[in-house]
């Protein structure tokens, strides 16, 4: 049953993740309300944010400058486009060059240079681009994650782990934190806890979702949270990440990382007639129900046609977020 905007705004919702397909979700509920909070993973360290994060031994912000464009585009498109712009050449270049950054990510270098810490960092940019939504790192440390694949070899890195820099078959089994025992951010838990209903992806799983998931006291906050918690599948899957995955495997992952699957709601895409653009090695997510109706009742399977026609790698913001709202 659809949920109206007035009720919707008194639901306090929280999305975890913080890469395209959160920004693209962003795009879509705020429509809705303007009652979202987002926690963003902090394990990047490649690209303009990893560079940024080695020249200057600050927190990686580009999950960060990502859904803050996200919030600042519906009221100033050119002021979200200046946090976006990206300087022309490589952003995988050398650390102390200029080319391939992102403006958003150079001015979080300068906030957390001038306020002294990364919360106050977020804190004057929000008040710079007049953004009332919550942007919590989920942990108050940048931190590295690794993996090991299904043949045993172990990948520590973000970057690595994401553009299948190393050896092997390159298909992962794992991925965990390097730190032991790393903490969640007070106000990332807290957000978690308080929420009325907790979205989970789209995004990329190893890298993006699952090193949210993975914090211990997030994950311990979902296995007992009661309220709304929805798993959004991807629209396709990602060479070096989920290459050759469907709707179970996703499923699956989650519940070997956490010891349970503890979403009871999750949602797919089902329109798979779009073609992907040739230039990219990426595949539908396909569905494969009857691997999953072998477990009924643990959660509801939601079914629609999702995919953007401009680009079917990703969710179309609009169709995601209204499947969404109807489902809570």
């Amino acid at each position: 049953m659809s949920i109206k905007r007035t009720e919707l705004q008194s639901k306090k919702i929280v999305c975890l993740g913080g890469g395209i397909g959160t920004v693209n979700l962003l795009k879509g509920l705020r429509k809705y309300t303007s009652n979202i909070s987002v926690v963003v993973s902090i394990a990047d360290e490649g690209g303009s944010a990893g560079r940024l994060r080695r020249l200057f031994d600050v927190s990686p912000s580009g999950d960060i400058v990502s859904c803050l464009a996200a919030f600042v585009e519906e009221k100033n498109k050119s002021l979200a486009k200046i946090l976006t712009y990206r300087f022309p050449g490589d952003r995988y270049g050398r650390d102390g060059e200029l080319c391939g950054h992102k403006m958003g990510n150079l001015m979080m270098v300068a906030a957390q240079e001038i306020t002294g810490s990364f919360e106050e960092a977020i804190k004057l940019m929000k008040k710079l681009f007049q953004v009332t939504n919550n942007i919590f790192p989920v942990t108050d440390e940048p931190v590295l994650i690794k993996a090991k694949t299904i043949d045993g070899i172990e990948v520590i890195g973000e970057e690595k782990i994401d553009l299948g820099k190393y050896e092997g078959i390159r298909v992962l089994d794992r991925v965990s934190i390097v730190s032991k025992n790393p903490k969640a951010s007070r106000k990332a838990l807290e957000a978690i806890q308080k929420a009325d209903i907790i979205i989970a992806g789209p995004g990329d799983l190893y890298t993006t979702i699952l090193p949210v998931l993975i914090i211990p006291e997030v994950s311990e906050a979902l296995k007992k949270i009661k309220n709304t918690k929805i798993f959004i599948v991807n629209v396709a899957n990602k060479p070096f990440e989920t290459k050759g995955y469907n709707v179970h495997d996703f499923l699956f992952a989650i519940n070997k990382h956490l010891g349970t699957f503890p979403f009871d709601k999750v949602i797919v895409n089902n329109n798979f007639s779009l073609p992907i653009p040739k230039p990219f090695n990426y595949s539908y997510v396909g569905l494969e129900l009857e691997k999953i109706q072998k477990k009924p009742g643990l959660f509801s399977l939601i079914e629609a046609n999702l995919v953007d026609k401009n680009f079917p790698l990703y969710h179309d913001s609009n169709k995601l977020a209204d499947i969404v709202v109807k489902n809570i």
